[in-house]
């Protein structure tokens, strides 16, 4: 097994849990937007990059309750010492973040990994997002300001709401039409690089979506950075359980990535894809 050279920094928090006090966990839409407070985080996290998070209780070991590993979470804002994220229940593991109520403990492990670099000198940025994937790209709106163009797919105007936490006025679309157009974000993106073609594009969605993504900008040869997401257990690069092929041989998502250059990937599909 190979590895690709990397000269991005990789940021490594110290390698304990830290305990947040939640601050709020509001419904938005089909999602949860849950915000904790840090008093002394070890640094400021960088967009695109993430947490391992689980309780502080009710997270497994007693009878009744089933053992899980902390889950990977891109960090949607962070602000004045506070940590939002954006929640899917789609397990045992995000139903018991849900459940979640001021004043309960989160316990967070991070910032990891590798986040978004600036783009391509000569070209502007275009954000593209599917799901929860909005997550990375509403910190990276806050840093890049309100300008560059949103594109955000849904699966339903309920799933859509979470457009709401962006600036400005994301193009949507939905699978069902119900919000934005019916369609796919790439049928967005398509259209937006046919009408600027000097464009980096930063995208994070589910696998398929990115895949997509790859496809339609190696066509018209924009660059492309694409936050990926792969089953992780430990966030430092110990268990590897996130790695990946690249072209130029396996990479751990948790220290190189999760987020990649398109042009380093042969594929957006591999296995341990959206786990």
């Amino acid at each position: 097994m190979s590895a690709t050279p990397r000269t991005e920094p990789r940021t490594l928090a110290p390698p304990q849990r830290r305990a947040a006090t939640v601050t709020d966990n509001a419904r938005l839409g089909a999602y949860r937007l849950i915000t904790a407070a840090e008093p002394r985080p070890p640094a400021p996290p960088q967009p695109g990059q993430f947490y391992m998070l689980s309780t502080a209780e009710g997270w497994g070991g007693g009878s009744d309750e089933r053992p899980y590993l902390p889950r990977a979470f891109s960090h949607a804002r962070a602000c004045d010492g506070r940590l939002s994220f954006l929640l899917d229940e789609v397990g045992p593991g995000t139903r018991r973040l849900a459940r979640l109520r001021a004043g309960e403990g989160l316990l967070v492990l991070g910032p990891l990994g590798v986040g978004w670099r600036p783009q391509r000198d000569g070209t502007r940025p275009l954000l593209v997002g599917g799901g929860v994937g909005a997550a990375p790209l509403l910190c990276l709106q806050d840093e890049l300001g309100p300008e560059p163009p949103v594109l955000l797919g849904f699966r339903s105007a309920a799933h859509a709401e979470a457009a709401s936490l962006f600036s400005g006025r994301p193009q949507l679309a939905t699978d069902d039409g119900s919000s934005g157009r019916r369609g796919l974000v790439t049928d967005l993106l398509r259209e937006e690089l046919d009408r600027e073609a000097a464009t980096t594009v930063f995208a994070c969605g589910p696998p398929a979506m990115l895949e997509a993504v790859r496809l339609v900008c190696a066509d018209r040869g924009a660059p492309a950075q694409l936050a990926l997401e792969s089953g992780m257990a430990c966030g430092f690069g110990a268990c590897f359980g996130c790695v990946v092929p690249t072209r130029g041989g396996y990479l751990r998502l948790c220290v190189d990535g999760p987020v990649l250059d398109a042009d380093q990937l042969e594929s957006a599909l591999f296995p341990g894809a959206g786990h």
